[in-house]
């Protein structure tokens, strides 16, 4: 690898790490809102990854008896729902946070260069099946092949976990959170509000949980 090669890489595994520390972070924050003993719960965050990898396979599309058309939003959706559960099994393992963040850097840069999405994905779900690990490498893969990078993980993650909070804020618990906002879902008028905003600015999480309150039909 050339000199100048390395810089580049070594320059985009900094930026990821710091981008996996936020989202760590964030994580940790989600899972302890939901229950401030989410570690010692014995959640079982791998079955979740492969329940939502078959979700994901059916936006994707399969089924060769049909015509089917792929939802690249939705799937997309799906990956970012598919790395919470990841960060969460990781956060699990008892390694120190900053560790994690530069192994995950380095896994989502190497990938395996799967190029059959549907492989992809299976080997995503196989891990989490057989060895109830989050196989990144795959998730990597996935990503690729969605046209998704690290960046656009970041600010899809950001605003995932920023309605997760305002769905926590607002009943999602008890079952008096409102799901359809005006005709749409949530998850919708999330993205439509995550693509008006700066996700580079420093405090794009509370423009966007204000922007949910405007929006919110309650």
């Amino acid at each position: 690898m050339s000199e100048q090669l390395s810089t580049a890489l070594s320059k985009a595994l900094s930026i990821s790490e710091k981008q996996i520390s936020q989202m760590l972070v964030m994580q940790d924050a989600m899972n302890s809102r939901v229950s401030d003993t989410w570690r010692e719960n014995g959640y079982e965050w791998y079955r979740a990854i492969w329940v939502e990898c078959a979700e994901m396979l059916d936006h994707h599309g399969w089924k060769w008896w049909k015509h089917q058309e792929i939802d690249i939003a939705q799937v997309q959706l799906e990956l970012v729902d598919i790395f919470h559960f990841g960060l969460s099994l990781r956060l699990m393992s008892g390694d120190s946070a900053k560790l994690i963040a530069g192994d995950l850097a380095k896994e989502l840069h190497q990938g395996t260069a799967e190029s059959d999405f549907k492989v992809a994905l299976e080997n995503l779900a196989s891990a989490a099946v057989t060895n109830k690990a989050f196989d990144a490498k795959a998730l990597a893969d996935c990503m690729s092949l969605m046209n998704m990078d690290l960046d656009e993980l970041f600010r899809q993650y950001v605003g995932k976990n920023t309605l997760n909070f305002f769905r926590q804020d607002h009943g999602y618990k008890d079952g008096s959170y409102i799901k359809e906002w005006h005709g749409e879902e949530d998850n919708e008028v999330l993205a439509k509000l995550v693509s008006s905003l700066d996700a580079g600015a420093e405090d794009f999480q509370q423009q966007l949980y204000k922007a949910l309150e405007e929006k919110y039909p309650a």
